[in-house]
């Protein structure tokens, strides 16, 4: 066949396929919101999938720490109930001394309890930090910064108050107890509020709830040992530390795993990884997400185009009675599903960035997630293939199997 032949037969069979798509106008916009559907069934589940892997990698990226000295468990997720570095202070004093490390901190997880007033309180996650960042992204007031006369647990003898009475609380818990900045919370290591503190609440962000995935507050360090009664012993969950600039972090690492064999030490990614092998059902059920994502959006896609096929069997019969052979049924109905894939995969990743951000604003209201939805140019690269190779594959499978029942006998008498 010349060229300008086969040219010409593409033209005709492209007609005809747009032809009978416009000649049901309805169906074909069905058709189009199918795919849409698909498509979007591909994003969201997959961005989530992705979102609940990548969440607690950016618990650790946000601290921008370099090392971290640990001990199990390492899941954050226990809330600190367990804060095995005793004399956190002088840890991070030794490691700050060291001329490859810029500087060292404490972190503390512990579970609290919270309320307006002392005999009325409700648990909640804690964490004890130094002081807060940018990256606390405060809905009202500010964060705290601890000056060195503050750490009092490195000078000797533990506090019986806390040193600032400050905190940083999530805005659920502010409105559950319609608190704000400057207002009086009383913070306790039991229920029943038995030497429950007074703090003055500074700040309202729900940085580390994201990270937790429950309401929780952020207290000065010291503070927090006072509360907890682990002044004493000066317990923290992590002891992390920045390398100095022209320092190996690996070097670092070994070098510090050698100085504190009691404990593990792990760069950034490798404490990320442990984190992960304590809770394989998370990276499981990440993984689960993608493949149902992918596998789901080719299933919905392929029936579609199968029902859309079988609805077409009078004018497939009439096309073959008049002579068309069967490579040309197929190519007009792959026409058609080249044409409702790309619509639809348009569409669909048109739609997808205003529905994962209400998702997420869901997501952050109900259990404390940003972002817990991720959608990556890669997401949207899959579903789109997918609307418009699986349906422009699968219709043309389905067209030219349909030439095997496009008999006169199917025509309307």
């Amino acid at each position: 066949m010349s060229i300008s032949g086969l040219v010409v037969r593409t033209c005709a069979v492209a007609g005809i396929g747009f032809a009978q798509l416009r000649r049901a106008p309805g169906r074909t916009a069905l058709t189009v919101l199918a795919v849409t559907l698909a498509v979007l069934s591909v994003t969201l589940l997959a961005g989530l999938g992705i979102g609940v892997v990548e969440t607690g990698e950016d618990g650790l990226d946000s601290a921008d720490r370099d090392i971290w000295i640990a001990s199990e468990p390492v899941d954050p997720a226990a809330s600190g109930t367990e804060n095995p570095i005793a004399d956190a202070h002088g840890v991070t004093r030794e490691v700050s001394a060291r001329d490859d490390v810029q500087s060292a901190t404490p972190i503390a997880m512990h579970a609290i309890y919270v309320g307006t007033e002392p005999s009325d309180l409700e648990r909640r996650s804690a964490v004890g930090i130094h002081e807060t960042h940018d990256g606390f992204d405060f809905q009202a007031g500010g964060g705290f910064n601890l000056d060195r006369e503050d750490v009092v647990a490195e000078e000797g003898a533990p506090p019986d108050e806390p040193p600032t009475g400050e905190i940083v609380i999530d805005p659920r818990i502010a409105e559950a107890h319609d608190v704000g900045v400057g207002d009086t919370i009383y913070v306790g290591a039991s229920r029943e509020g038995e030497g429950a503190k007074e703090f003055t609440v500074v700040g309202i962000s729900g940085h580390h709830s994201q990270y937790l995935g429950t309401p929780s507050v952020t207290i000065p360090l010291v503070d927090l040992q006072v509360v907890t009664g682990t002044a004493g012993t000066d317990r923290a969950t992590f002891v992390t530390a920045d390398v100095a600039e022209d320092a190996d972090r690996d070097a670092v690492r070994d070098d510090l795993a050698a100085a504190y064999p009691a404990y593990d030490v792990r760069t950034s990614d490798e404490q990320i990884e442990a984190m992960i092998e304590e809770r394989p059902i998370v990276l499981a059920s990440g993984f689960t997400l993608v493949g149902l994502a992918v596998v789901g959006g080719v299933v919905l896609t392929a029936n579609l185009f199968v029902l859309v096929t079988a609805q077409q069997r009078e004018q497939l019969a009439a096309l073959r009675a008049i002579g068309l052979s069967r490579p040309l049924l197929a190519g007009t109905i792959g026409v058609q599903g080249l044409f409702v894939g790309v619509l639809g995969g348009l569409v669909g990743i048109a739609a997808t960035p205003p529905i994962a951000a209400g998702l997420n604003r869901l997501a952050a209201s109900v259990v404390g997630f940003d972002r817990l939805l991720r959608t990556s140019h890669e997401v949207y690269a899959v579903g789109f293939l997918l609307a418009v190779g699986v349906g422009t594959l699968v219709a043309l499978v389905t067209g030219w199997r349909a030439g095997r029942y496009a008999r006169v006998e199917h025509l309307e008498e």
